[in-house]
């Protein structure tokens, strides 16, 4: 498959702060490709050095090909960037700003196309200052789409959004994807990359701690599932015993967690729902975790992800 980015020990530094630190990767043509983190790993850092927005201490980046720093009108014309810190004048229409945008280009994609494709037909005429945090967003989608390029830089897109507009733009990301664009995100919501990226690249500490697929990293945690239950009695001595023969049981409250692995042949929760109606234990509200990219994550930091 062929190679659009190419990221070969990059290395940023700010004062006695390390940004970024020998930092190497690629991106294929045509995938989703995630670098995920706390605020302050290194993501923002690494994607303006793509971009051609910072200039790298060390390593060398190849973007379509070319020095993105010394190509800066290759970058314009083939790759969309939404930046982190996006912004537009409060009175500035929405048409206003994809005409003003559209008229950088010198084979601009249809404006009008776009804000029908992503839903801002409606819209048109409000103030920026009058959007929605969604609205905004896809708003800036549709700027980055304009020069219809190869390659979309998408800088943490959704935070500070609702459940259900975060949703909506991931949708957005995939028809991004499905019209053959490359899409490079950075992203601190790690169910975010989970559910939209190929591959994975997670950054601790300007470092790169692990890159692959979301289901690869998952399976390589090894970890545990868990079967999570209430019981308006709480736990008595003996269904604890029980139970700790096939996990480790942690309680809070009036809810029991069993943390354990799949057997070949017997699911976790196949055994745990067998001990409760072999004790008649009345149980309620049952339900089973999977391993997340969090817990890889958690893993491989040991420590929660910050906001």
């Amino acid at each position: 498959m062929d190679t659009i980015v190419q990221v070969d020990g990059l290395r940023k530094v700010y004062g006695a702060t390390v940004a970024v630190d020998e930092v190497s990767f690629e991106v294929s043509v045509g995938e989703i490709f995630g670098m995920v983190g706390p605020n302050g790993a290194g993501k923002t850092t690494t994607i303006e050095c793509l971009e051609g927005l910072r200039k790298p201490d060390a390593g060398t980046i190849r973007v379509l090909g070319v020095n993105p720093q010394r190509e800066s009108q290759t970058m314009r014309e083939h790759t969309g960037m939404q930046l982190q810190q996006s912004n537009l004048p409060d009175r500035m229409k929405v048409w206003e700003a994809l005409d003003l945008y559209a008229s950088f280009y010198p084979d601009a994609a249809n404006w009008n196309d776009l804000l029908s494709q992503l839903g801002l037909e409606e819209k048109r005429n409000a103030f920026f200052s009058k959007l929605s945090g969604g609205q905004k967003q896809r708003l800036f989608i549709a700027l980055a789409l304009l020069p219809d390029p190869q390659l979309v830089f998408l800088d943490e897109l959704t935070t500070g959004l609702d459940p259900q507009a975060r949703h909506a733009i991931w949708d957005l990301v995939r028809d991004v994807r499905a019209r053959g664009k490359t899409v490079l995100l950075t992203t601190h919501f790690m169910e975010e990359a989970e559910h939209l990226c190929d591959r994975v690249a997670i950054l601790d500490h300007g470092r790169i701690v692990a890159l692959d697929t979301p289901a690869a990293l998952i399976h390589s945690l090894k970890a545990e599932e868990r079967v999570i239950f209430s019981l308006d009695g709480g736990l008595s001595p003996a269904l604890e015993k029980a139970l700790s023969s096939v996990g480790r049981v942690e309680v809070q409250g009036l809810q029991v967690t069993v943390h354990g692995k799949n057997s070949p042949k017997v699911p976790l929760v196949s055994e745990v729902v067998s001990l409760l109606t072999e004790l008649v234990v009345q149980f309620r509200d049952l339900r089973t975790e999977q391993p997340t990219l969090e817990d890889v994550f958690l893993s491989l930091t040991g420590r929660e992800m910050r906001e």
